[in-house]
């Protein structure tokens, strides 16, 4: 077991990391009076901020679940780390190096669980990166990302890599890195081959999915050879860093921003959300190979601090699965104080393409609200019924007054209502 962290070197940490930084990673905070600070709840679904932060005395309090602490009592019960582990992070961020009690400095094999996958998950992508800019091999994928008009600054903002076509090209590199093959299949770096673990994506565009505190806790892969027989994307699987329903791409990029702005622009793929941000839309995010859910809905919440003035933007391709994905994302509409719009293209382009071919003003003028999502929903039940005869009237009637019930705007309510009835 690693040895005891230095009394000395915990003080120091503690002291040199200022608590209102690091919480303000995870959510936007507002004046309290007093010189304290309050935002959402991290830890429970609340809809009036009852988390506190005292940055005088370094500590948080929630007065809804009496969750409180200092700042590193906060890191280990947001990111869910042992004590050691959070010390470790903090300590990381301040530069400083931390003094184990027994045997002296701390061997990297006997660091926590999830600080060493999520550093193998560092290095990877610094390895990915540099495969990209200088591989030989790599054209394929800088011809795609070129094809769709990003350059290499785009790509080294982006982190964007490329993943080699051989078997076992990463994991023989992480392996020199010193990480264990146990620890390289529990990343999901690596998976059992015939022969022992070999590298999981292989002859892939690679974008490394970072949680909202700016690490890499996975990466979703773009294939680029017709002799792949995968899936067109394929993401790391569920580890112990890595839960899709929990993460949103971008979100490292975009949280100051969509608090500063009280929007957020949910767009459908990594390279919509690249094109978002290159043509000026810096709130853009996409969740990874999954439905938009409960999860990213308490991630945004917390930034958007349930502002009701505050705007969330939808931008989905006008095919029907984008129909059935903003519908989808209508049923969660109620777990938002925010103000939630679709937007769809006129040519049903998403983001990406649209900034091909129209440039970037035309991608910020898509993410411009227009459309409130609950008259996207009406319009699609509207569309099934015969509205000339009374007995359509009345079945569109019966199935859209749930969600005339659900309109936040009492206003907007009752005009639909009258609307629809007429």
């Amino acid at each position: 077991m690693a040895g005891r962290i230095n009394d000395e070197d915990v003080k120091a940490v503690r002291d040199a990391v200022p608590i209102d930084a690091v919480v303000s990673e995870y959510l936007q905070l507002r004046s309290a009076g007093g010189g304290n600070l309050k935002g959402l709840c991290p830890f429970h679904d609340e809809k009036s901020p009852s988390f506190q932060v005292s940055p005088s005395k370094g500590l948080f309090h929630c007065f809804g679940c009496q969750e409180g602490g200092d700042t590193i009592t906060f890191v280990m019960k947001v990111d869910h780390l042992s004590f050691s582990e959070a010390v470790e992070r903090l300590a990381a961020q301040a530069g400083i190096t931390l003094r184990y009690e027994e045997g002296g400095y701390n061997p990297s094999h006997q660091r926590g669980e999830r600080i060493r996958l999520v550093e193998a998950h560092k290095i990877a992508a610094q390895w990915y990166a540099e495969q990209l800019a200088t591989g030989a091999e790599a054209e394929a994928g800088r011809v795609f990302l070129a094809e769709r008009g990003f350059d290499q600054a785009a790509a080294v903002h982006f982190g964007v890599g490329y993943s080699p076509q051989g078997w076992d090209h990463l994991t023989r590199y992480l392996r020199g890195k010193g990480f264990t093959d146990k620890e390289l299949l529990l990343s999901g770096l690596s998976q059992e081959g015939r022969r022992g673990p070999i590298d999981r994506f292989r002859g892939r565009l690679m974008w490394p999915i970072r949680d909202i505190g700016g690490e890499v806790v996975g990466f979703g892969a773009r294939k680029l050879y017709e002799s792949d027989n995968g899936p067109k994307y394929l993401n790391t699987p569920e580890t112990a860093i890595y839960k899709k329903s929990q993460v949103l791409y971008g979100i490292d990029l975009a949280k100051k921003e969509i608090a500063k702005s009280s929007r957020a622009v949910v767009v459908e793929g990594y390279t919509d959300v690249m094109a978002c941000h290159l043509a000026g839309v810096t709130t853009a995010i996409a969740t990874c190979g999954t439905a938009f859910g409960g999860d990213h809905i308490k991630i945004l919440r917390r930034l958007l601090m349930d502002n009701g003035s505050a705007r969330v933007i939808f931008t989905f391709d006008g095919d029907a699965a984008g129909q059935k994905a903003a519908l989808r994302a209508f049923e969660d509409d109620q777990k938002f104080a925010a103000e939630t719009y679709i937007a769809i293209a006129p040519d049903g382009m998403d983001p990406c393409d649209l900034r091909l071919a129209k440039g970037d003003e035309a991608v910020a003028d898509l993410a411009e609200p227009r459309t409130p999502l609950f008259e996207f929903a009406l319009r699609q039940i509207v569309l099934r019924y015969d509205l000339d005869t009374p007995a359509g009237r009345a079945a569109a009637l019966d199935e859209a007054a749930p969600i005339v019930a659900r309109i936040k705007n009492s206003g907007a309510q009752h005009e639909v209502a009258v609307e629809l009835a007429g």
